[in-house]
């Protein structure tokens, strides 16, 4: 029997702490959706972290997770289009 091989060529993965908003667009889900799916351990791209003595919470979510669980890869932050372009 011959043996096969697969190969799968990934993406150039960075590390990049993907923003919650970039997440929720291209879940095409609310914000807050993301950020209480991360806190209850629902969704599993990310880390959330609540320091002691505060009511916030940080999160991380690596590319290549958010990648692995839902299939979004952008190599760098989708930067915000400037209303006046530079001269």
């Amino acid at each position: 029997m011959e043996e096969r091989r697969v190969y799968l060529e990934l993406p150039p993965f960075t590390g990049r702490n993907v923003p919650i908003a970039e997440i929720a667009k291209a879940m095409h889900k609310d914000q807050q959706y993301v950020r209480v799916g991360l806190q209850q351990g629902i969704l599993k791209f990310g880390y959330v972290l609540k320091m002691e003595d505060s009511q916030e919470f940080n999160y991380y979510c690596p590319d290549r997770k958010v990648w692995e669980e839902i299939g979004y890869f952008q190599p760098e932050a989708v930067q915000k289009k400037s209303p006046h372009p530079a001269r």
